[in-house]
């Protein structure tokens, strides 16, 4: 059907044309409000200010069209492709896009206000100046979008993917990303006023010169976070993680702080929110010395560090997910294990294996120390492998068959 049919049949009142072939029509500007191109084809087609409003575009191929100041509000879009989709400075208020497909698509400045995006994809796609006003995002894939300027205020993302989103300048004013893992995301510059941020992982992110403002900032992981300009006035930081954070010409007046007491600035002592958070980088140097017997394996004989001190408990061969002892007569797997969790505590700590500067070792069995050895090698140079003890026990918690502790610093 070319685009004169198609018309013509619009104007006579005509409005199902479910299934039907449009690629690459040129429909700039025409009335089409509630017509019905559920499953239909318009791939590439020219829709730039065409009026769509209450359309049915179920299912249809959208993709690499050109819908630039198009109307699509209330337009049902559920399924509906737009991968590559040029829709800048459209109206989309209120349309259901419930599951539709949209990466590497153009939404700049495109209106969003009450849009259902359940489920939908938007990885990659341009999103700056976009308004989500009241848009229901649960579930929604922003992986790689390029959200700057946005508005996202309100709005929760707690089931959001935003694995390197971009959210430069965002505007996320009583935004909910509470209990969420977001590590080296990128919130320059954003208004988080009144966000909610509890539990949230923010290891190593850039949060310069960001808005937080009377933040709900409890328990959360802010590890060599960048904070530096950042307003933090009456946030609560009660039991955040601020190990290695900087707070440069950060303001903190009124901000309840890790320990839970309100900060007060000391006037008179010239005191900057940066001298009272900085946390000294770690230093590591191998001692070495011929004075000693030479190390025969992946540790040195001692290391000597300083800076913030983890002490990490020692772990056994239980699976988190199951909270069960694994492979209970196989030493190796169990040391595979015991590192794993080992691992996972350094991370949440904001530490690493090349952290670490002490390890005890405890075996059920020192017959197994060459298996445990082998494994416990893959995790440390033995250049700067940290100092190490290792010991036979008569017996281990759950009859594990390797017990390893760690100090790290950083």
């Amino acid at each position: 059907m070319n685009a004169e049919e198609l018309l013509t049949k619009y104007a006579a009142g005509q409005r199902l044309f479910q299934g039907i072939n449009l690629r690459g029509l040129d429909l700039k500007g025409a009335d089409l409000s509630g017509i019905d191109l559920q499953g239909s084809d318009l791939t590439g087609c020219d829709l730039s200010k065409v009026n769509l409003s209450k359309a049915n575009l179920n299912s249809a191929n959208l993709s690499r069209a050109f819908l630039v100041e198009a109307n699509l509000i209330q337009v049902q879009a559920c399924h509906t492709n737009f991968a590559l989709a040029e829709i800048s400075d459209s109206y989309l208020n209120m349309a259901n896009m419930s599951s539709a497909n949209l990466t590497n698509a153009n939404l700049d400045n495109a209106n969003l206000t009450n849009t259902n995006l359940t489920h939908a994809n938007l990885s990659n796609t341009n999103l700056k100046n976009a308004n989500f006003n009241e848009a229901n995002l649960n579930s929604t894939n922003l992986e790689g979008a390029n959200l700057t300027k946005a508005d996202l205020s309100r709005i929760s993302l707690r089931s959001a993917k935003l694995q390197d989103t971009n959210l430069m300048q965002a505007q996320l004013r009583g935004t909910d990303l509470s209990n969420r893992d977001l590590p080296n995301i990128n919130l320059t510059g954003a208004d988080l006023t009144a966000a909610n941020l509890i539990s949230a992982k923010l290891a190593k992110a850039c949060l310069q010169g960001v808005n937080l403002e009377r933040a709900d900032l409890q328990n959360t992981n802010l590890t060599k976070a960048n904070l530096n300009n950042a307003n933090l006035r009456k946030a609560d930081l009660t039991n955040a993680n601020i190990y290695g954070a900087t707070f440069e010409n950060t303001d903190l007046t009124g901000a309840i702080m890790p320990d839970g007491e309100i900060y007060q600035l000391q006037i008179e002592s010239h005191e900057s929110a940066a001298s009272l958070f900085q946390v000294e980088s770690m230093t590591r140097k191998v001692i070495k010395t011929d004075n000693a017997p030479a190390p025969v394996g992946p540790y040195n004989q001692a290391i000597m560090a300083s800076g913030e001190m983890i002490f990490v408990a020692g772990q056994i061969a239980i699976d988190p997910r199951a909270g069960n002892v694994v492979y209970t007569d196989d030493v190796t797997k169990q040391t595979e294990r015991v590192m794993a969790n080992l691992e996972a505590i350094l991370k949440e700590a904001g530490a690493t294996f090349e952290n670490v500067v002490k390890t005890s070792v405890f075996l059920k069995n020192m017959d197994d120390f060459a298996a445990v050895n082998a494994v416990y090698a893959k995790y440390f140079d033995e250049a700067s492998a940290p100092a190490r003890a290792c010991v036979e026990v008569s017996r281990l918690p759950k009859d594990v068959l390797v017990e390893i502790e760690c100090i790290a610093m950083v």
